[in-house]
């Protein structure tokens, strides 16, 4: 295993509260069982507990407050570049991308899923990720960098002036509604009672959802609760109406 802590020397008992005071750590570097044995042993458990207890009391980071200012409302997209932090590492923030197939590769744990959490949302659930195995206490700092132009493109077909795909930029919230607007509005003979969205997994229908939008409810009653945000890939499908007048 990679240990994040630092090479034990000179006096042995002042680096172990050491390691644990400012890493949080399961793990120390160069310990065997056989030689934490020999340093409870040599000690005395009394002594080590009388230091957890020290270290519990002088901790530096006010753990609670560090993921109540995270940011709690943007949801992450492919492409977005991240800064994450292990605060009782002391190192300098790591860069990490979500990728095409939405994770973010993190240290120690590997591919985790990060597309659709906030930062606060994926702190959070990779501080307990990183509790199962090797930090006691893992106080886990996540912000965005920077945002790619566009999160993908979403695709308009049938009763509108201008069908095609559509760019959904990273910064806009793109509705149902706004893209027909986007599209030039309705044609004359267009259903906008019953717009239909497909969504998902392109290659597996049973993966795939569809919803209904009555536009034209959303336009002259301002309805806008109804609207449904769009996401990259989302197919939409205008019909025309069955009778005509």
């Amino acid at each position: 295993m990679n240990c994040r802590s630092r090479q034990l020397s000179g006096q042995m008992f002042p680096p172990v509260a050491n390691a644990r005071q400012q890493y949080g750590l399961r793990h120390i570097c160069g310990l065997t069982v056989s030689a934490m044995a020999a340093l409870l042993l040599f000690f005395g458990a009394g002594g080590l507990k009388a230091a957890d207890t020290a270290v519990a009391a002088t901790a530096p980071h006010n753990y609670t407050n560090t993921f109540n200012v995270l940011d709690d409302k943007y949801q992450l997209a492919i492409g977005d570049q991240l800064s994450f932090q292990i605060v009782e590492d002391e190192d300098d923030p790591k860069i990490l991308v979500v990728t095409d197939s939405g994770d973010v590769q993190v240290p120690y744990i590997g591919r985790y899923p990060a597309v659709g959490k906030t930062c606060k949302q994926l702190a959070l659930a990779l501080k307990a990720e990183l509790e199962k195995e090797y930090y006691y206490q893992a106080t886990v700092v996540i912000a965005v960098d920077a945002k790619p132009r566009s999160r993908g493109k979403i695709y308009l077909v049938g009763a509108v002036h201008a069908p095609g795909p559509q760019e959904i930029s990273s910064d806009e919230e793109l509705t149902v509604s706004r893209a027909v607007l986007r599209a030039g509005g309705f044609t004359d003979f267009a259903d906008g009672k019953n717009v239909r969205v497909t969504r998902g997994n392109n290659t597996r229908a049973d993966d795939k959802k569809t919803f209904t939008v009555n536009v034209v409810q959303i336009f002259e009653k301002g309805k806008t609760e109804n609207d449904l945000p769009l996401k990259p890939g989302d197919l939409i499908f205008i019909p025309e109406r069955m009778i005509r007048f």
